[in-house]
């Protein structure tokens, strides 16, 4: 009797990790593309930021240049969060509010 609890409990568990595994072509789509055709932000078309007073235009301007779904500026003491997004345009800022660095992420 105690076999077969054990095999039975051995079968259950390999069908409940089976029923996890992903096989559908779901999984393997595409990622999803910008407006401009990217999947993810380019920081080099935004580098023109650099040295330039942090405005919304301004933040506009980069965002769609690099390719970015969303944008944002980073001053030195803001917190951020650890999470990484490629969709993401980071425009870094000095106290004067002066960008002094352009990343994604």
């Amino acid at each position: 009797m105690p076999w077969k609890l054990a095999s039975l409990g051995t079968l259950l568990a390999a069908a409940m990790l089976a029923g996890c595994n992903t096989t559908s072509t779901e999984s393997a789509k595409d990622p999803v593309m910008t407006d401009t055709g990217h999947s993810r932000c380019e920081a080099k078309a935004a580098e023109f930021a650099i040295g330039k007073k942090a405005s919304p235009e301004l933040l506009e301007q980069a965002r769609t240049r690099a390719g970015a779904q969303n944008a944002r500026f980073l001053k030195p003491d803001d917190m951020v969060t650890l999470e990484y997004r490629s969709d993401r345009l980071n425009l870094n800022t000095d106290d004067q509010s002066v960008i002094t660095r352009v990343n994604c992420g």
